[in-house]
C-alpha cells in the first residue's frame, strides 16, 4: 500500500514549471536529440550531391518500399495514442493490445530498414563507399537505434502491466514513452522527405 501511494505521489510530483520532474527531463532529452538529429540532417544536406563516385540516391532508393515502411511507422503513432487513451480510460486489456501492436509495427519498420540496408550493400553502397553512403548510414542508423530502443521500452511497458506496474492512476511511464515514440516518428518524416524524396526527385529541392 505504501509503495502504491509513493508511486501515485511521484506521478503527480511537479516542479516550478508545472511539469513533473521526469517529464521535464524527457523534454530536455528530446530537445538535445533534436539538435543531434538536426546536425546529422544538416551534414547530409551539406554533402548531398558531392560524392565523386556512385552509387547515388537515385541508384538505390525505392520510394514505394520506403513509403510502405513510413506508413507502418506512422500507424504505430496512432496505435500509441490508442494505447495511452485505453489506459487513461481504465481498460488495461485494450492498453496491452495497442502497446504490443505499436511494438510490432516498430519491429516491422526495423525489418524494412534491415531489408533496405542489405539491398544497398548488395548494390555497392556502404559506409565507406562515398560521402552519400557515410552520411546516409550514419543518419538512418542512429534513427534505427532510436526505434530499437523505443520497441524495447514499449515491450517492457506491456509486460510490466501484467505485474500491476501500469495502471490508470500510474500512467507517467506510458506518457513518457509516447512522447519519445512520437518524436522518433516525426524525425523519420523529416528524414524520408529530405533524404529519400529530395534524393530521388531533386526538383523538389
Amino acid at each position: 500500500m505504501a509503495e502504491a501511494t509513493a508511486a501515485i505521489h511521484a506521478e503527480h510530483e511537479e516542479t516550478s514549471t508545472g511539469l513533473n520532474s521526469r517529464k521535464l527531463l524527457m523534454w530536455a532529452f528530446l530537445g538535445s536529440d533534436c539538435m543531434f538529429f538536426g546536425s546529422l540532417i544538416a551534414t547530409y544536406v551539406v554533402y548531398q550531391g558531392k560524392s565523386l563516385k556512385g552509387p547515388f540516391p537515385e541508384d538505390v532508393f525505392s520510394i514505394p518500399v520506403t513509403s510502405v515502411s513510413t506508413f507502418v511507422l506512422l500507424m504505430s503513432s496512432m496505435s500509441m495514442v490508442l494505447a495511452y487513451a485505453a489506459l487513461r480510460q481504465g481498460s488495461i486489456k485494450s492498453f496491452r493490445i495497442w502497446i504490443f501492436s505499436t511494438a510490432i509495427l516498430g519491429m516491422t519498420f526495423l525489418g524494412f530498414q534491415v531489408f533496405e540496408f542489405r539491398d544497398f550493400v548488395h548494390e555497392g553502397l556502404t559506409l565507406k563507399t562515398n560521402l552519400f553512403g557515410t552520411t546516409f548510414f550514419t543518419l538512418t542508423g542512429f534513427h534505427g537505434a532510436h526505434v530499437t530502443l523505443g520497441v524495447i521500452w514499449l515491450l517492457s511497458l506491456g509486460f510490466h502491466s501484467f505485474k500491476g506496474g501500469i495502471t490508470p492512476d500510474n500512467h507517467l511511464d506510458v506518457d513518457l514513452a509516447a512522447l519519445y515514440w512520437h518524436f522518433v516518428d516525426v524525425v523519420w518524416i523529416i528524414i524520408f522527405t529530405v533524404v529519400y524524396l529530395f534524393g530521388v526527385f531533386p526538383g523538389l529541392n
